[in-house]
């Protein structure tokens, strides 16, 4: 069995990761992938660019994001996803993604952990498991997209070791996050 199909034990008996199955979707609706936050990272035109400060809001921010849509991860020629699942056989949370063979990047195209879960290390955890299929691919990079409003994940995705590689003040303009910024980062995946 290869790395990327084995179980991975995070807690001993408590939370166990595995690569998705067909029919997962419908268990996977279930994560409450929303988020509370009372800071962003404002986006704020500098002289040659933008510069990203994080900064306080006066009341609380929450985003529900919708149900899923479809992603290209089913039609990609190259995706994954891994699940993290509880002792109950419950899933805790996910990730989903896509490999570029083009530019060879893993782009991580939606991570979701249910409430209870978060800040234990289990998104971690699942970037690993990208991290590692990245490799098996011999990609270069993983890559993510994130709003600005998201501080608490932007903040994870700092101390896993990804940095700022870009934006996009347009990509969400005629949608429900409009005004929102797009924030582009990315991790190097050495050998």
């Amino acid at each position: 069995m290869s790395e990327r199909q084995k179980d991975v034990f995070l807690e001993p008996g408590r939370v166990t990761f595995r690569r998705g199955l067909p029919g997962d979707d419908l268990m996977l609706g279930d994560i409450d992938g929303s988020f509370a936050t009372d800071t962003i990272f404002e986006v704020l035109p500098s002289a040659n660019g933008f510069t990203l400060n994080e900064k306080s809001v006066s009341s609380p921010i929450v985003k529900k994001f919708p149900l899923s849509e479809d992603t290209d991860v089913e039609d990609a020629e190259e995706s994954a996803r891994f699940i993290a699942v509880d002792a109950d056989g419950t899933p805790c949370g996910f990730i989903d993604v896509v490999f570029e063979a083009w530019n060879r990047r893993v782009i991580i195209a939606d991570l979701e952990l249910s409430p209870p879960y978060r800040r234990r290390g289990l998104g971690r955890e699942l970037v690993g498991l990208a991290a590692n299929y990245g490799r098996e691919l011999n990609a270069r990079t993983l890559w993510l997209e994130v709003t600005n409003i998201n501080a608490p994940a932007i903040r994870a995705y700092l101390r896993m070791g990804f940095k700022f590689c870009g934006l996009d003040i347009s990509l969400y303009r005629g949608t429900a996050s409009e005004g929102e910024v797009a924030v582009f980062m990315s991790q190097d995946l050495p050998d």
